[in-house]
């Protein structure tokens, strides 16, 4: 299984069960709730568009759009799928609240992370000091090239940081760490966010990667879920 999955340690000793698949395991949910040893059923990944939607999954288990997923349920997993894109995963070790967060440059744009932070507050009042934090593998700023548009539309998001650098007349950004900044700005301690320091890029034989591969490709998972 270790070929499979990355286990995050930031949640060790809670109750909780997160991991990031690789590409041995392709994402699919049968797959996962085989790992879980539970029905494909009570395994949820939304319908995502790079958007700023979160939604909160109760009863109703209908595939929506929308680019986080927050659940209170026990026994019932929720996650995203990445190709380069940035999976975080959060947990309210007070409130018992899951969630799972797609974020690519777009997201981020948008502020998905903090709005799913917000929402967590709102519905389940969430403190974001409770929160623990689990930033998955992606693409990072050594290989992620863009243009300055997009440096600027998360900056904007974001506020000045570390997280971009100029490569001769290109620019490159790290959107796991302008993440953070978010989460961070957010209220949630930085001891509490833990950051993958796996670039999928540069690793293509262990992770799917949309840009290394130059368009269709596989996905990889971000899963979280409260354990009973």
């Amino acid at each position: 299984m270790n070929d499979k999955v990355v286990v995050p340690p930031i949640f060790d000793g809670h109750h909780v069960t997160a991991f990031f698949t690789t590409r041995a395991l392709h994402g699919f949910v049968h797959e996962i709730a085989k790992i879980l040893d539970v029905p494909s059923g009570d395994v949820y990944l939304p319908i995502q568009k790079h958007t700023d939607k979160a939604i909160i999954i109760d009863y109703d288990r209908e595939p929506k759009i929308a680019d986080a997923v927050i659940t209170g349920n026990r026994g019932f997993f929720i996650g995203v799928q990445t190709a380069d894109c940035v999976p975080v995963l959060l947990y309210d070790k007070k409130q018992q609240v899951v969630g799972a967060v797609h974020a690519g440059w777009r997201g981020t744009s948008e502020s998905i992370l903090k709005k799913t932070i917000e929402m967590m507050a709102q519905r389940f009042y969430t403190s974001p000091s409770d929160i623990l934090i689990a930033i998955g593998p992606s693409i990072r700023g050594c290989c992620y090239e863009v243009g300055y548009e997009v440096i600027e539309a998360v900056t904007r998001a974001s506020g000045e940081g570390d997280y971009f650098r100029t490569k001769g007349e290109k620019y490159c950004i790290d959107l796991p760490h302008a993440n953070r900044q978010q989460a961070v700005s957010s209220g949630v301690p930085y001891e509490q966010i833990w950051l993958s320091d796996e670039c999928t890029y540069c690793l293509p034989d262990k992770y799917y990667s949309y840009r290394f591969a130059k368009g269709s490709t596989g996905r990889q998972c971000g899963i979280i879920g409260i354990v009973l």
